[in-house]
């Protein structure tokens, strides 16, 4: 379980400092003692787990891209529109 102490103010409950030791927030709210307090928070660390990875680490797109099935001016032949019969309006 690891502890720090948060200095606040007392007027507006704004957070001044976060602090990694009680003698620091101490200090901080001598600063301005009628102002300033400081309170005690615990947290509880979660669990770590290590994993190590043996492969690659290269998405499969970065590791090139299959060939090409067809060429792009085929491509663009198959889908080559027609002209339409439609007027042209102009308000």
């Amino acid at each position: 379980m690891n502890e720090y102490w948060v200095v606040t103010d007392k007027t507006t409950g704004r957070v001044i400092a976060h602090c990694g030791e009680e003698i620091d927030a101490l200090l901080m709210v001598s600063l301005d003692k009628d102002k300033r307090t400081y309170r005690k928070q615990k947290f509880i660390m979660d669990q770590v787990i290590d994993i190590t990875s043996e492969t690659d680490k290269q998405l499969p797109g970065q590791q090139g891209l299959p060939a090409a099935k067809i060429r792009l001016e085929e491509a663009q032949q198959q889908f080559n529109l027609r002209e339409s019969d439609a007027e042209v309006f102009v308000p």
